[in-house]
């Protein structure tokens, strides 16, 4: 585990490394934003606790990798406010709807601070687990090759599906539902 601090905003960001990390290797890497409810707390209403021990039993059966664990809690509106956006959810907005009517983007995550991590820690070319397109955009524009998406989508929920489809519809997030095979 190696901390980072970012000095402009004092935010604390820590990187899981598994293995020698080399420039020219690929490496397998999930860029992962906190998520006390989740993470922690196993909160239903997103699949982000799941996500986590997902991939860091990807880079464990790997061997090597990268779980960059970014401070940027409710896709980077804080704590609070995301507990006050899960208000505005409970009143029938979904969790873009809630973040607006709080006077926030729908996502205010910085993926410069990480490439910055990755870039320090001699991460060149990366396998990313995401279903952010976002994410994979925000790397590769910090100058990180991404020479790999890997899903890490988990089953759904009753508490969670419509979290997961306006992340699909409105955010572009690249999930697949069982009615969309048919």
């Amino acid at each position: 585990m190696i901390g980072y601090e970012n000095t402009l905003s004092g935010e604390h960001h820590v990187a899981l490394v598994k293995g020698d990390i080399t420039p020219e290797e690929p490496v397998m890497l999930r860029v992962h934003s906190e998520c006390l409810t989740g993470d922690a707390f196993s909160s239903k209403r997103c699949d982000c606790g799941e996500q986590l021990n997902a991939a860091m039993h990807k880079i464990q059966k790997e061997g090597k990798g990268v779980l960059l664990y970014m401070r940027q809690e409710g896709r980077g509106i804080g704590l609070i406010n995301k507990i006050r956006a899960y208000h505005l959810q409970d009143q029938g907005m979904d969790t873009v709807e809630a973040n607006e009517a709080l006077g926030f983007d729908a996502d205010l995550r910085d993926y410069g601070i990480g490439a910055q991590i990755l870039k320090d820690l001699g991460v060149g070319k990366i396998r990313l687990m995401t279903n952010n397109p976002r994410k994979i955009n925000g790397l590769r524009g910090h100058g990180l090759k991404v020479v790999e998406r890997i899903s890490i989508q988990m089953n759904h929920n009753e508490r969670n599906e419509h979290y997961l489809k306006t992340k699909k519809s409105k955010l572009g997030h690249m999930l697949r539902f069982k009615e969309e095979e048919k």
